[in-house]
């Protein structure tokens, strides 16, 4: 970080002191925060998401299901199939942008002759995307998208599809569990510049409390859990 960087911060941090009426952090003040940061707390969880990994994973099936997700649990050989079969089954394009990961370039997706696959970020004129997920939570359904050169966020927003690609090991509890693995993967100063955290597809009821999908992301979201 900068000098300029930390001059600008350390302004803005004393203004919000100031307007708290605190002063400035005293050595005991200031090793009560280093300590939290060092060994941050962990927060309440959700006693239904306190399970077994197969019962995690069947948990997290029935909240995408039930919060309009399409859910496919396979085997890692059957991913590239279910793909091409569920863009069929929709009438969709076989013209996907997919995010440049190499856990999905693990899949034999030239098995698929029909399907055509960028590469990349995500465009406006792009239908379909597909993307891997840094996990999934059985508590409410939920996967987390963690940003980088392999997951540009653009591909979780554009496209009308979303297909995530997820394996049933990455699959956790509760969000608790979600920042303990960011931590343990990034490290505390390392973090992704962004964390999405999506559940179901894009839907808003302001007008006139009926759900609406596709307002503001993707108005389908296919979700393939792939067996260990």
């Amino acid at each position: 970080m900068s000098e300029a960087t930390n001059d600008a911060r350390a302004q803005i941090l004393g203004g919000i002191r100031r307007s708290l009426r605190r002063g400035e952090l005293t050595g005991e003040a200031r090793s009560a925060v280093e300590t939290r940061l060092a060994a941050p707390p962990r927060g309440p969880s959700v006693a239904r998401a306190r399970l077994p990994q197969p019962e995690k994973v069947a948990l997290f099936c029935q909240w995408a299901d039930t919060l309009n997700a399409t859910v496919a649990r396979v085997g890692a050989d059957e991913v590239p199939g279910e793909v091409t079969a569920y863009l069929a089954r929709n009438n969709l394009p076989a013209t996907v942008a997919m995010a440049p990961s190499p856990l999905l370039e693990g899949y034999d997706w030239a098995s698929q002759k029909m399907l055509s696959i960028r590469r990349g970020r995500g465009e406006g004129s792009d239908q379909v995307s597909i993307t891997g997920a840094f996990a999934g939570i059985a508590e409410t359904g939920t996967v987390v998208m963690a940003s980088g050169p392999d997951h540009p966020v653009s591909l979780n927003l554009l496209p009308d599809t979303h297909v995530v690609v997820l394996r049933e090991a990455d699959i956790v509890g509760g969000y608790e569990d979600v920042w303990e693995r960011l931590r343990a993967r990034y490290g505390k100063d390392r973090m992704p510049r962004t964390v999405n955290t999506i559940t179901g597809p894009s839907r808003t009821g302001d007008i006139e409390q009926t759900i609406e999908l596709g307002a503001h992301g993707p108005r389908r979201m296919h979700i393939l859990v792939v067996r260990d």
